[in-house]
Order: structure tokens, then sequence, then C-alpha cells
């Protein structure tokens, strides 16, 4: 404080590594950064209060200081800034020295010459701010002109269409206390319409908000919730209103979100951001360092253990690297490696111990302050870590550093005797300026209830009507938070390393080696045992997936937790190496055979292994064939039914990779997982891609290719009623005309413009026409074998080329015509342009015509259960129809 009064007053901050003070406008531009600067003392308003508690008693200190904030801070000027952080650091730092002035003119020693001059300043600033609220919404603006407001031609502002959730909802505190000093309730309507907006428009079937706003339409412009940067003092905010205002409604608002965020974000002691609208879906894989503030909430929530798992992952973090790096990863590296000296760590710290009365949290404030003079301590000051892996200095102290860090520092290892007034009748604010709680009765603003909110009920004893007493929630005993906290002491070290004592108990006749995420199997009893003694539990989801959170405490013992979190850590490393896989776009199941002759395809999800089907144009063609055991896991008791067919197997029971290589072992020239999801569909759920299994798998060659649990119900029931099925896999829908190249194809499949439901009718009346003397033999044989598997009778040899596609095609081939395949439409006209037998042969004449009629006969017989298949897929049955333009 003293380097800054010397070096840098009366800028707004200090520079510690060249000792002199930032001023905005001669320093070069650090962005959104210097929005938090104004040319308003910063420095000298937001440490009025951390003066009274480092030089304890010596409150002139204080009077010199309020003496030149009263002379110095000028609030006219001409500068945007942003409006959160003027109202966190000035109007809060000038209501808190308030605060502390009036109660120290009260004892009657010091400040009797005060006259509420900084009450006075923050009822101008708080009027230079107000313009931020002019929208239809009620939401701020961002920022704002201290000298011509919003929407004035010079305010250089008042574009901006979003803001952080954070930033509209951290004014109620500052806002309100402003009109309970002054009897002027507009501040504290202004602060209540944000919040009253934002509660509205958080996301109802979760009951989470998103990072970013549009001020003027309140649609969500990012949609992750998380507890840190961006949301995290709104949550904040809510509680603490209630605290201080004792209105009702705050805590209401408060319980509802904090279920969500215990329901989907805390993942103990992780806390992870989601989607608002999936919230059972991690929007990304590492925390950011604000989230520190946290655990400290939970304490004056009422919420003890998930606060102490927390802050214990934290602090290893810390001792790993000596600070809280910006942002980290789940598997606690680095992620954003500087560290601007943020209080928030501390800030829990101090909550910690209040409430539990643990020494251990006195020994972690002091690795803090050790950290602090070995590492960040520079000649002029303290300066902020550019990267705390390598010790690199950025020349900044921002003013928070002093006003929140050292007051909690301070206040954790003061004892009651130490203080000169009795800290439990205030409240701090996000920037730890302190609000008399007196003021929840005083010039209360008579404000409508907001009687079409509603709120969930929630089955939780701790959401009680009053706060949280911690003398009576949490006795002084250290030895209930060190049981929570012991799992976790080596959770960041050994996340991925072995500890010895383990290795060897896996050794011999000791118990087994630990479960790997590559080995694990969500259908093993087994499996789902050794992960319930780890403290790990699985939860199914709608759409198939499983989602695996871990419980430390829940675990059998601490080597358990142990290899709990390493279990967790290899999934999600696992996890992420497979998202990191190139994202293959569908495949397609195109069903050949008769009667769909290619007009029904499948959406099919890929496989990152085996054929690339994107690079084999013609894809892989053949009949299909349904495996035993159905799973795929073992090895296939039917090879004989498998051998060069499409094997159908179900999913679950093991690696996609397995099945693959079981199938492909017994001849299989291509594969396809049926999701066991019941009703699961492509339309609903997103693309589903089969991953690895962690190993190497290019041993797998075959088309791998998976459809949910709706589509492979088609062709199951084709098999049922046609037996024989053939299909082809391809990366998309082949024309028609592709398909059956070189082959015969009845006029009522080339005819697309003719409606489907029609299709039938004109097909019957085709089986009718002679084919054109174009129209060779061989080809006309070729197109009886189509759809046909050779079930013995006479072989011969059938002219042209066999369908270079199908692997089946040359035994198909050997078909006798003189007993054409009833089920094949064309089987007839085979044999039509040249008689097969002389004039005198009438008895091969009637049986070929009593062939023709037992065939048009079971073709109209079939004509039921085709259109009932098809009954789902109507409107992609017009996309079918235009397969010939290939605009599928």
């Amino acid at each position: 404080f003293c380097s800054q009064q010397e070096h840098a007053y009366p800028a707004d901050e200090l520079m510690p590594l060249t000792c002199r003070g930032r001023v905005r406008g001669q320093e070069p531009s650090r962005g959104d950064v210097d929005d938090a600067l104004g040319k308003l003392v910063y420095t000298g308003t937001e440490h009025l209060l951390t003066v009274v508690f480092q030089v304890l008693n010596k409150t002139k200190e204080f009077e010199e200081a309020v003496k030149k904030v009263i002379k110095d801070v000028n609030l006219d000027n001409d500068i945007v800034v942003s409006v959160f952080e003027t109202n966190i650091r000035v109007l809060g730092g000038l209501l808190g020295g308030h605060s502390v002035a009036i109660m120290l003119k009260e004892k009657g020693e010091y400040m009797q010459w005060y006259n509420s001059e900084l009450l006075h300043m923050a009822k101008e600033l708080g009027y230079k701010l107000l313009p931020a609220f002019n929208t239809t919404s009620g939401l701020p603006y961002p920022r704002v002109n201290l000298k011509f407001g919003v929407r004035h031609p010079e305010a250089r502002t008042g574009t901006e269409t979003d803001t952080c959730t954070a930033c509209a909802g951290t004014l109620i505190l500052e806002f309100a206390a402003l009109s309970r000093f002054t009897g002027t309730s507009i501040f504290e309507e202004y602060a209540r319409k944000a919040l009253d907006f934002i509660w509205e428009k958080r996301q109802r079937s979760s009951n989470l908000v998103g990072v970013t706003i549009n001020i003027h339409t309140g649609d969500w412009v990012r949609k992750d919730s998380g507890v840190g940067a961006g949301i995290d003092s709104y949550y904040e905010y809510l509680l603490k209103a209630y605290v201080l205002l004792g209105d009702d409604s705050f805590l209401e608002r408060f319980n509802t979100h904090y279920d969500a965020i215990m329901r989907y974000i805390s993942q103990p002691p992780l806390l992870l951001d989601v989607h608002i609208h999936k919230p059972m879906l991690n929007a990304r894989t590492w925390m950011d360092s604000l989230l520190a503030f946290f655990p400290g909430l939970q304490v004056l929530k009422g919420d003890i253990r998930p606060a102490i798992e927390t802050h214990e992952m934290l602090y290893q973090v810390i001792k790993k690297h000596n600070f809280l790096p910006e942002a980290f990863t789940t598997d606690f590296r680095v992620h954003w490696a500087q560290h601007p000296l943020r209080p928030e760590f501390a800030e829990s710290t101090y909550f910690l111990y209040k409430a539990t009365g643990d020494p251990y949290y006195l020994e972690v404030g002091k690795t803090l302050i050790e950290n602090l003079n070995k590492y960040a301590r520079v000649p002029c000051g303290f300066a902020a870590m550019k990267d705390v892996r390598t010790g690199s200095h950025e020349d900044r102290m921002d003013s928070f550093f002093l006003a929140e860090m050292f007051k909690y520092l301070y206040l954790l290892f003061a004892d009651k005797e130490d203080m000169i007034f009795d800290i439990e009748d205030y409240i701090f604010t996000t920037e730890a300026h302190l609000l008399p709680l007196w003021l929840s009765t005083t010039n209360q603003t008579i404000l409508k209830k907001n009687t079409s909110t509603e709120y969930t009920e929630l089955d939780d004893s701790n959401f009680d009507w009053t706060c949280p007493n911690t003398q009576i929630l949490f006795p002084n005993d250290p030895m209930f938070a060190q049981s929570i906290r012991e799992p976790l002491k080596n959770v960041v070290d050994k996340s991925c390393p072995r500890g010895i004592s383990r290795a060897e108990e896996s050794l011999g006749s000791g118990p087994k080696p630990p479960l790997r995420a590559r080995d694990f199997m969500a259908s093993n009893p087994e499996h789902l045992e050794i992960l319930k003694k780890m403290g790990v539990s699985l939860i199914h989801l709608k759409d198939g997936r499983v989602q695996l959170v871990q419980h430390a405490v829940q675990a059998a013992s601490s080597l358990d937790a142990e290899d709990g979190l390493r279990f967790m850590q290899e999934m999600i490393e696992l996890s992420s190496q497979q998202q990191k896989e190139q994202q293959l776009p569908p495949r397609a199941v195109q069903i050949v055979s008769h009667p769909f002759f290619g007009r029904v395809v499948l959406t099919a999800g890929p496989a990152q292994f085996g054929m690339d089907l994107s690079k084999h144009k013609a894809g892989t063609r053949g009949f299909v064939a349904t495996i035993k055991p159905y799973n795929g896991c073992s090895e296939i008791t039917n090879p004989e039914a498998v051998k060069e067919k499409i094997a159908l197997m179900q999913r679950g029971q093991c690696m996609f990779a397995e099945k693959a290589r079981n199938i492909q072992k017994a001849g299989a020239i291509g594969g396809i997982v049926i999701d066991d999801n019941e009703g699961s569909s492509s339309d609903t759920a997103p693309l589903f891609q089969m991953a690895g299994d962690g190993k190497n798998t290019d041993d797998i060659t075959i088309p791998m290719l998976f459809l949910f649990n709706k589509e492979g119900n088609i062709i199951l029931d084709a098999i049922r009623e046609y037996e024989a099925v053939e299909v082809l896999l391809s990366d998309k829908a082949k024309d028609r005309a592709t398909i059956f190249k070189g082959k015969m194809i009845p006029n009522y499949i080339i005819d697309s413009n003719l409606e489907i439901e029609n299709m039938d009718q004109k097909s019957s009346e085709n089986d009718s026409h002679k084919p054109t003397s174009e129209e060779a033999p061989s080809e006309s044989q070729d197109a009886g074998a189509v759809s046909e598997e050779p079930e013995g009778g006479g072989e011969s040899s059938a002219a042209g080329d066999p369908d270079p596609l199908s692997p089946a095609s040359a035994d198909s081939a050997s078909v006798s015509m003189a007993d054409p395949d009833p089920h094949a439409p064309g089987a007839t006209e085979a044999g039509a342009p040249e008689p097969a037998c002389t004039p005198g042969d009438s008895q091969p004449q009637e049986q070929n015509t009593q062939t023709e009629a037992n065939s048009k006969a079971h073709w109209d017989s079939k004509v039921q259960p085709m259109e009932s298949i098809l009954a789902d897929w109507n409107e992609d049955i017009e996309a079918f129809e235009m397969m010939e333009k290939d605009e599928l």
C-alpha cells in the first residue's frame, strides 16, 4: 500500500516492476482489461478498509486516505468504463468506506469531521451509472461514459448487444445499499429489474443460466454454464442479497440454482461447465481459477462437504504450481498459465476456517503468504505471474489484490480481540467491501411481488429460511474436515502415476490390479462392483450413453478413492483422444434387395477403425446375417452363416473393436451394430461414432457401421419378411442406376416420377410386359440373380460379368432359369424373350406360366408389409425418388 502511495498515486494501479502508476491512455492498451481503469483512483477507494485491518487500531491512516479520496477523485471524466468493475470496485469501495467512517464516528474518537462525503460521491457515481440501464430488458450496457452516458454522440459506447451474466447480476448489493443509505429507491429498483430479467430467462428445464446474454432480446449468446468466469458473482449476490436485504425471493432463486449446480456442474471435487440445454453434457474439460470462490459461498449456504472437497483439490493444484493457474484441465495440467494474484482461494480458505476451526486452513494461509513473498514480491510491491510454470512476472498489480487478498489473509489469522469492530455485523461484497447488516431494516424499497415467478420445490433440508449459523452447523471438530480431505490429499500428484504401495499390492497373491479405463465395460457386473468400491457412480443417459461421476468420500478406502480418481482421469483422457479424432460424416446403409431395390436408405454412424468407406466409393455389398452370440463379444458360433456376409449384432457387453475382430475372424465382409436402446433413432439423437478400444486397430479391415434402434429394426423386420436381405454399405447413398449397373431394372423402379403409393400397381402391370429386343438373355439371367441366393437346383453358367460389389454374386449367378425365384420381380421376364423349349414341349411352358402367376400373387402379398415398413419414412421417400438425380 505504501508503494502504491509513493510510486503510483493518484493513478488507478501500481506497476510494480517499473515502480510507476498505470494511467489509462499513457500505457499500451490491454483491451477490455483497461475498462476497469477510470482515472478514479481505484486503488485508493478500494484500500480504505484494508488500511484499517492491516494497520490495526491506527485509524489515523484511514482518515488520511478518506481525505485523499474526497480531494482527488473526479467522477466527471470523459472516459468509458466497465459498469460491472466500476460498481464493485469504486461504488463498493465508497460505500464500504462510508460504513467504516460512520462506525468510527459513532465511537466518538475518530472521523468526527466526517459528513457523509463518501456517500455523496457514491450517489453521484450511481447516477452516472444509471444511463447504462436504458434498455428494454433492464439489463445494463456493459460500458458507460462517465461524462456523456451511453447514447450520446460523444459517448463512444452504447452499441454493444451482449453482456455477461455476472456483469448484469452483480449490482444488487451496492445499488441496494446506496438506496438504503440515501433513501433514493431508484438504484435498488434498477438492480432488482436486471436480476428479475436474468431469472426469467434461465433455462427452465435445467434451471441454469448461460455465460453471455443479449441485453435487448434476452437470448443466450453463450449457452455454457458453470460457477466460474462470467457467472460466478451472480450466484454469490443472490444469496448475499437475501442475507443483506431479507427478501425471501433471492433465497428461493439461489436454492433453485444451487440444486441445478450440484446436480449437473458439481462433479466432486471438480466443477465443470455444462450446456444449459443439455446439462448432462460437459461444455469443456478445463476449469478457471475464478471458481475458487465457490467453496466459500457453499460455506455461507451451509453445504460444507463439497466445499472442503473442492477447496482441497484447488490447494493441491497450488502446491504443484505455487499459484492457481488462470485455467487448468481436469487432469490438473496448466491450461492458461497466468496468475494475476487472484484472491478467491484465500477467501474460501478464510470461510472454511471460520466454519470448521480446523488449524489446517491456517497452514494453507501460511503457504499462500510464503508463496507470495517468495515468488511474487518485487521491490515496489507484488507482481502478477505471467507464467506459473516459469515464474515470470507481469508488470501488473490489480487493485483487488490489496482490497481482497491481504484482507482475507489478515482476517484468517486475526483473533477477535484484534478487531476494532465485530466482523459478524457486516457482509462482504464480491470485492470484499463491508456493508452493515442493519441496512435490511432501513429505507426498505416497497416493490410489487413478482407473482408470476415459479420456484422449484426442492427436497433439501438445508434450504431453510434463516442464514446458516456456522456455530450450530459446523462444530469446531477438525477431524470432520480432515476425514473429507483425506481421500483427496494426493489428487494432483498421483492422478497419473501409481503409488508404490498400491503397485506392490497388485503383485503376487494380493488384490487384483486396479481397473483401467480402456478395459471398462458398462455391462460387466464385476466392473460395476469395482466402480462402486472406488466411489464411481454410473448413470445411464436417455441417448444410450453412460456418464461416470466420482465421489471420493463414497470410496471404500483412500487407496480406492485414489484408484477411482485415476480411473476417471484415464477415462477423460480416453474420451479426449477420441474427440480429437477426425469427426467422420454419417454413412449410409442402403437396402438393395427385393422389394426395396435401393429405395430405403438408413443413416448410419461411422467407425473410427476398419475400412474407410469414403476411400472405397463402391462400398461393400452383401447379404446380411445375424450372428450368434448376438452381442458379438465372443467367438462366433455360426461362422458358416456369417461367411462372406454382412454381420448384424447388438450394441453392448464389449468394445466395438472387439465385435469387429470377432466377426472378421468368422469371415464376415462387414458389420452393422444395432443400438440396444429401445426407440433410439437418428431423427432425435446426435450422430454416433464407434470409437476404438484405445489399442491399435489396424488389424480391422472390414467396414463397421452403427444403426440406432429404429433404423436397425427396419433391417430386422425385412429379414423376418423376406429372409434374404441384401444391403450396400457406403459413404453416401447411391442412385439406383449405379446400384443395378449391368442388370435389368424393372420399369417401375426407373420411373421416379410415379407416386410411391401407385408404384406397386405399376409394378404388377410391368410384369406382363415383354422386354425389348435390345435386352440380352444374359442380362435377363443376371437380373434374376440380383436378389437370390442359391438354394440348390441345376447349375447353369450366367453370361456377363458378376456384380463386382457383391462377394456372393458368383454364387448367385449359378441359378437354374428353369425354376426362377418367385421372389424376384423380373424373373419371369428372364425366360420370356426366347422360349426355353420347343413347340412340342408343353409341360415346361405350363410350369413357367404357373410360376409367373404364383410370382404375381406372391408379389401382391408382399405389398402391405412393405407399406407398413415405410410408414414412418414418408418424408424420406420423397428424397428417395430423387436418387436418379443423385440429390439425396
